[in-house]
C-alpha cells in the first residue's frame, strides 16, 4: 500500500493527494455558493465528495495495481446521511451523484442495485476510514433553508445549486492540476463594460439631439426620439432594487440595447456578476449576440447554444470561451431558452456545472411570452425562485407581454416603461387584416402581384408547396428542413435584395418571427396565436421606411394544412380576441388573450407535472431530479438528426465523425449542418438508400445524408412526407 493517498496522477506522473483535492474543492465550491448564502454546506459536500478514494481497492487502482471499479462517491453520501440527518440527505444527493448524476431520491423497497439515493446508501462499501486521520469534518449547526416556508421546488432548487456549485470546483481543481495551471480570465469587469456603456449611450444622445433639434421631425426623428426615451428609463430603472421587472417595448423600441443598458446599470449598481440573455430560438441568437460584441468586445460575451462552436485551440480568447461554456464565467451569456430552462431542471454535471454561476445576475428574458405553454408554471416557478432566493434580477422583456402575473404572484413586477401604453401609437407601421380563407393557388397570385412581401405559414409542407406556385426572381423559401448555415446564407441574400429594392418574395414557417432582422412592405400571415401574428407584423416595415401604415394579411389556409391541437387553441383563442376588439395588436387585446389562452390550458401549462412531482417527494426528500431530468424537454425532442455535407467545412466534419470521434467540441460544430426529421421521415430516407447511419448499433446514433439530390439548394431536405407538423427551433 503506498503512503501517499493519490485522488489523482498526471500524465507526467505528478501525484495531487485526496487531502489536497479536498480541501481545494471544498474552499472554492464555498466561494461559489456565498452568493446565495450556502457556503458551508458546499464546502462539506467539497471535503466528503472523494472520501471514498481511501479504500485500498480505489489507491490499487489509481496506481494501476489493479482494475477493479470501485463506488468512491457513496461513502461522503453515508457519512453525510449519517452525521447530519435528513438535512445531510439532502447534501447525500450531491456527493453521490457528483459523477452520475442527481440521483431520484427512490423508496425503501429499494435494493442496493437501484441507481437512485436510497439505493446508493445500500450498498457495501470498500473500507475507507483512513480519511478520518487526514480529514477533519466541519460541524454544522444551521442550514441555508432552515426555513418553515421553504417549499418543495425551493429544496429542489437549493440541491441542485449546492450541486452545482461543487461538481464544478472538482473539474476545476482536477483541471488545475491535471494541466499544471489555471486558466486565467480574458474579459474585463463589469465595472469596465459599464464605462463601455457610457459611451455607446452618448453615441444615441447625439442622435437624439439631432433630432429634438430637426423643426419638422421626419418619422425616424420622432423613433429615435422615443428609443431614446425607452432608453433613459431603463437607465433609471437600474437605480432600484433587485427584483422582477418587465420591459414592454414596441417592435422597433430598440428594447436589445436598452435592456442591455439597464442589465450593465443594475449589475455595476448592486455588485452582480453577470447579465444572462435568454433568447428563445437559435436561429437569432448570433444577430442579437453581435449587437453585445459591437457594444462590449466580443471578448466579453459568450454565445451558449446548440449552433456555436468555439475551436480547439491555444489562442486564449477561443480556449478561455470553449471552457467558459461549461460554467457560464464569462460577464454577458447569451443562450437560448432551451438551454437555460432544461439546464435548471438537468441532472447531469455538465449540464449543471454553470448552475451557481446565474446566481447574483441580472436575467434578460427576450421575447417572454415564447416561453412554451406546456412548461409555464416550472418556469416561472424557477424564474422566481432565482430572483427569492439566489440574488437574480429578471426582465421579462417582450412587445406581446404575456399576462404572467398569475404564475409570479409572489413576486412583485415592475415595468421598466411605464409609458409602453402611450408610446405603442407612435411606433405602429403596420396593421393586421383578417381576409379569411384562401387556397394556395389565390395566395401564390397574390404573393406574384407583390414587388417585396414575406408569406408566414404553420407548416413546413405548405410553405414548400407554396414556394413551388410562387414564379418570380427573388424568390427564397425559409424551413428548419433546411441546415442553420444554409437559412442564415438565405437570410443574408434576403437582406442584401430588400437593402438594394430587388424583387423579393420569402416563403417561411414561423422561424422568421422572432426577431429576425428583415423589413418588407407587405406580409401575409396564416392563422396563429395572437402573439405570432404580432410578431409576423414586426417584420413588416419594421424601419418605418414606408408612408403610412403597411398591411399584415392574415388568412385561413386549407383544410388539408389542419394543425395539431395544441397550435390550434392559441388560434381558437385569436379568433375570440379578433371578434372582441377593432384592433388586435393593442395592449388591451394582448393582455386579453393571454389571460384567454392560460384559462384554456388550465393544468395543461405543467404537462409534466414536474411541480407536483416535487411536491409528493418533499415530506421524504425523496426528490425525482433524474426521472424530471428526462422528461423536462422544452422542444419535442421525437427526432432524428441528419447531417447533411452542406459544404466544406461540413464535409470535414463528417469525415472526423466517420473516424468515430465524437467530441463535445465536434458535436457541437456539426449543429449548423443539422436537419432534425421525425422517425417516419428518417425511415423512408433510410430505407431508399439515401442515409449512411455512423453508428448502427445505436437507434438515436448519427447520420448523415449520403445523396445530396434529396436536399434541394431552394428548400432544403426533401422527406417526402404528407407530414403536416411544424418543428420549432
Amino acid at each position: 500500500m503506498n503512503k501517499v493517498f493519490a485522488a489523482h496522477i498526471s500524465d507526467d506522473g505528478r501525484i495531487q493527494t485526496i487531502k489536497d483535492h479536498l480541501i481545494e474543492t471544498a474552499k472554492l465550491a464555498g466561494v461559489f455558493a456565498a452568493h446565495f448564502s450556502a457556503g458551508d454546506e458546499a464546502y462539506l459536500c467539497g471535503i466528503m465528495h472523494d472520501i471514498g478514494k481511501y479504500s485500498e481497492a480505489f489507491q490499487k487502482r489509481i496506481y494501476k495495481e489493479s482494475k477493479k471499479k470501485v463506488d468512491h462517491s457513496g461513502a461522503g453520501a453515508v457519512e453525510l446521511k449519517k452525521r447530519f440527518g435528513n438535512w445531510g440527505r439532502m447534501l447525500a444527493y450531491c456527493v453521490a451523484g457528483h459523477h452520475t448524476g442527481l440521483p431520484d431520491g427512490g423508496t425503501f423497497a429499494d435494493t442496493e442495485d437501484s441507481p437512485t439515493l436510497y439505493g446508493r446508501l445500500q450498498r457495501e462499501l470498500e473500507p475507507y476510514y483512513q480519511f478520518r486521520d487526514e480529514i477533519e469534518i466541519p460541524v454544522l449547526n444551521k442550514f441555508g433553508l432552515n426555513r418553515a416556508d421553504v417549499d418543495a421546488l425551493t429544496h429542489s432548487f437549493y440541491v441542485r445549486m449546492v450541486y452545482s456549485c461543487l461538481v464544478d470546483a472538482d473539474f476545476l481543481d482536477t483541471e488545475k492540476f491535471m494541466q499544471g495551471k489555471v486558466r486565467k480570465p480574458v474579459y474585463e469587469s463589469l465595472d469596465a463594460l459599464n464605462i463601455k456603456m457610457d459611451t455607446k449611450i452618448a453615441e444615441l444622445q447625439i442622435k437624439t439631439a439631432a433630432a429634438l433639434c430637426n423643426p419638422a421631425p421626419s418619422q425616424n426623428d420622432i423613433i429615435n426620439i422615443k428609443r431614446n426615451e425607452i432608453l433613459q428609463c431603463c437607465i433609471a430603472g437600474a437605480e432600484q432594487e433587485r427584483g422582477l421587472f418587465t420591459l414592454t417595448v414596441p417592435t422597433g423600441g430598440g428594447k436589445t440595447l436598452s435592456s442591455l443598458a439597464f442589465a450593465i446599470k443594475h449589475a455595476a449598481k448592486h455588485n452582480m456578476q453577470r447579465i444572462i440573455y435568454v433568447i428563445p430560438y437559435n436561429s437569432i441568437i448570433e444577430q442579437n449576440a453581435k449587437v453585445f460584441e459591437d457594444v462590449m468586445g466580443a471578448h466579453n460575451v459568450l454565445q451558449h447554444h446548440s449552433g456555436i462552436d468555439y475551436d480547439d485551440s491555444e489562442e486564449d480568447i477561443s480556449l478561455y470561451k470553449r471552457l467558459a461554456a461549461e460554467n457560464w464565467d464569462m460577464p454577458i451569456v447569451v443562450t437560448t431558452a432551451v438551454q437555460f430552462f432544461e439546464s435548471l431542471f438537468a441532472n447531469k454535471s455538465s449540464r449543471c456545472r454553470k448552475l451557481h454561476n446565474i446566481a447574483n445576475s441580472v436575467i434578460i428574458f427576450d421575447e417572454a411570452q415564447l416561453i412554451p405553454i406546456e412548461y409555464l408554471k416550472p418556469c416561472t416557478m424557477a424564474i422566481a425562485e432565482l430572483v427569492k432566493n439566489y440574488n437574480c434580477t429578471a426582465v421579462l422583456c417582450s412587445a406581446t407581454q404575456p399576462a404572467l402575473s398569475r404564475f409570479l404572484s409572489k413576486l412583485e413586477s415592475r415595468e421598466l416603461y411605464g409609458q409602453a401604453r402611450e408610446a405603442f401609437p407612435a411606433f405602429k407601421r403596420a396593421a393586421i387584416k383578417f381576409i379569411g380563407e384562401l387556397d394556395d393557388d389565390t395566395l401564390a397570385k397574390r404573393l406574384n402581384a407583390e414587388r417585396q412581401v414575406l408569406c408566414v405559414v404553420s407548416t413546413r409542407k405548405q410553405a414548400q408547396t407554396l414556394f413551388s406556385k410562387v414564379e418570380k426572381e427573388g424568390a427564397y423559401h425559409l424551413s428548419t428542413f433546411m441546415v442553420p448555415a444554409h437559412r442564415q446564407a438565405v437570410l443574408a441574400e434576403i437582406r442584401h435584395r430588400l437593402k438594394e429594392k430587388k424583387t423579393c418574395c420569402v416563403i417561411s414557417t414561423s422561424l422568421i418571427e422572432a426577431g429576425v432582422d428583415v423589413d418588407f412592405p407587405v406580409v401575409y400571415r396564416s392563422e396563429a396565436g395572437l402573439d405570432s401574428l404580432i410578431q409576423a407584423a414586426g417584420r413588416c416595415n419594421r424601419e418605418g421606411k414606408q408612408p403610412g401604415i403597411c398591411p399584415v394579411y392574415v388568412f385561413k389556409p386549407e383544410a388539408k394544412y389542419r394543425l395539431p391541437a395544441i397550435q390550434e387553441r392559441p388560434v381558437a383563442v385569436m379568433r375570440s380576441i379578433a371578434s372582441q376588439f377593432d384592433d388586435v395588436m393593442s395592449l388591451d387585446a394582448i393582455e386579453a388573450y393571454f389571460n384567454e389562452l392560460y384559462d384554456v390550458h388550465g393544468d395543461g401549462v405543467d404537462k409534466k407535472n414536474i411541480v407536483k412531482r416535487f411536491e409528493k417527494g418533499l415530506s421524504s426528500l425523496n426528490f425525482p431530479f433524474a426521472s424530471v431530468a428526462r422528461d423536462f424537454k422544452l422542444i419535442d425532442e421525437n427526432t432524428r438528426p441528419i447531417v447533411v455535407p452542406y459544404d466544406e467545412k461540413a464535409k470535414a466534419l463528417i469525415e472526423r465523425l466517420r473516424t468515430g470521434e465524437r467530441t463535445r467540441e465536434l458535436l457541437r460544430g456539426i449543429q449548423p449542418y443539422t436537419v432534425n426529421v421525425y422517425p417516419h421521415n428518417f425511415k423512408v430516407l433510410q430505407n431508399g438508400g439515401w442515409l449512411e447511419l455512423l453508428d448502427e448499433e445505436k437507434d438515436e446514433g448519427l447520420a448523415v445524408l449520403a445523396d445530396m439530390t434529396k436536399y434541394s439548394d431552394k428548400t432544403g431536405l426533401d422527406v417526402l412526407s404528407d407530414d403536416m407538423r411544424f418543428i420549432c427551433i
